[in-house]
C-alpha cells in the first residue's frame, strides 16, 4: 500500500521541526549548513528562517568570516520561545517541572498526590502553571501504570484512572499536545539520555516503588512496550510455586523504599528476577533506585544471581536517582513533542 504524500501544511511542520532540532543540537548554523543538513533548498530554508526570526523563535548571533564570497549570517534558536511542562503522579506526591527548549528548569515543585480523581485535580494544577507560564506548549505526564496511546490501561490501585484516556482529555481541555507515559518507561529513557549510549545499548530499570515493583526496558535505544503495552509489569513474573515477584517482595517486606538492608527472601526474589532478565534479554545494565539498595546489597544480589545463570553473562548492577531520571525522561518526551508538533 502506497503512503499518501504529505500535505503542504505537514511539509511546513517537518521543515520547522527540522530547523528547531538542528539548531538546538548544533548550537548555531548558517543557512547553507541547515540546507545541507536537512536536504532542503537554500531558498526554502531562507524563507522559513525569515519567518521564524520575525516571530522571535530564532535570532542572528553573528556573521561568519568571509571565505571569498558573501559573509554568512549565523542563527541560533531562542530556548525561551516555547516552554514545556512535565508532571509525574505518585501515591504520596506529585512532582512537576517547567523547562525551556534547552531542557533548563524554569521551576520545579511538589504537590500532594493527585491520583484520587480522574484528571480534575491534575487539570487544575496544569491550568495554574499555564497561567503563570503562558509559553508552555507541551505536556508530558507520567503515571504508575501501563499506558496505551495515552489511555491508562492497567493501574490497579487507582480505579478512577483505569481505562481513562488522559491524553485526549488534557488535549481537549488545553489545546496542547500531550504525551502520557508509564513511570518506568520514562525513567529508563531518562537514564539513557544521561549517559553515553554506546556504553549501555540495553538497559533494565528496576524500581520497587510506592505502588509495587515495575521495570523499564530499553534495547538498542528503543523503549520496549510490548504488543499490549504491558511490558515491564514485573510484579506478575512467577518465581515460586505459590508466589510471583510482587508477592514475594510483599511477603518478606524487606525490600522497597528505605529498606536497603534486605533479608534472604528479598535478595533471592530480586536475584531470580535479575537471572530471568539475563536469560531473556541479556541486558548490559540493570539500574536500581539508590534509595532502595546499597553497594553491599547489590553485591549480595550479584552473588545470588550467579546461582541461577552463569556469572559471566550477568549484567552490571547500578544505582541511580529514580526521581531525577523519571523527570529527565518526561522532559525529553515533552521536548520532542514541543519541537515536532508546533506549527
Amino acid at each position: 500500500m502506497n503512503e499518501m504524500p504529505a500535505t503542504p501544511k505537514e511539509m511546513k511542520q517537518v521543515i520547522r521541526s527540522g530547523i528547531r532540532s538542528a539548531l538546538l543540537a548544533m548550537g548555531s548554523a548558517t543557512k547553507a549548513e541547515l540546507s545541507g543538513k536537512l536536504d532542503v533548498s537554500f531558498p526554502t530554508i531562507s524563507k522559513f528562517l525569515a519567518e521564524m526570526k520575525e516571530a522571535g523563535e530564532i535570532a542572528t548571533i553573528g556573521i561568519d568570516d568571509s571565505s571569498g564570497g558573501r559573509r554568512a549570517e549565523r542563527y541560533a534558536y531562542n530556548p525561551e520561545y516555547m516552554l514545556g511542562l512535565a508532571v509525574f503522579l505518585e501515591r504520596e506526591e506529585t512532582n512537576y517541572t517547567v523547562f525551556n527548549c534547552h531542557g533548563e528548569v524554569k521551576e520545579e515543585g511538589r504537590r500532594p498526590s493527585l491520583l484520587a480523581d480522574p484528571g480534575d485535580s491534575l487539570a487544575e494544577l496544569i491550568g495554574e502553571l499555564i497561567d503563570r507560564f503562558p509559553k508552555i506548549q507541551s505536556l508530558a505526564i507520567g503515571v504508575p501504570g501501563a499506558v496505551n496511546q495515552g489511555r491508562i490501561i492497567h493501574i490497579p490501585a487507582y480505579e478512577a484512572f483505569q481505562n481513562f484516556d488522559l491524553k485526549s482529555t488534557l488535549e481537549a481541555r488545553f489545546g496542547l499536545p500531550v504525551v502520557v507515559e508509564n513511570d518506568m518507561n520514562a525513567a529508563v529513557w531518562g537514564y539513557y539520555h544521561s549517559i553515553d549510549p554506546r556504553d549501555n545499548p540495553s538497559l533494565v530499570y528496576l524500581y520497587f516503588g510506592q505502588n509495587g515493583p515495575g521495570a523499564g526496558i530499553l534495547i538498542n535505544g528503543d523503549v520496549v512496550r510490548g504488543h499490549s503495552f504491558f511490558s515491564g509489569e514485573v510484579y506478575y513474573v512467577p518465581q515460586y510455586e505459590e508466589r510471583n515477584f510482587g508477592q514475594a517482595l510483599q511477603a518478606g517486606r524487606n525490600l522497597g523504599p528505605g529498606r536497603a538492608g534486605a533479608g534472604p527472601e528479598g535478595v533471592d526474589a530480586v536475584s531470580r528476577l535479575v537471572a530471568a532478565c539475563t536469560a531473556l534479554i541479556n541486558p548490559h545494565t540493570i539500574v536500581f533506585c539508590h534509595d532502595e539498595v546499597s553497594v553491599s546489597l547489590l553485591n549480595e544480589i550479584k552473588v545470588q544471581s550467579a546461582q541461577y545463570v552463569p556469572a559471566e553473562h550477568l549484567p552490571r548492577l547500578m544505582m541511580s536517582d529514580w526521581r531525577r531520571d523519571y523527570l529527565t525522561g518526561l522532559l525529553q518526551l515533552g521536548l520532542h513533542l514541543m519541537i515536532s508538533t508546533r506549527g
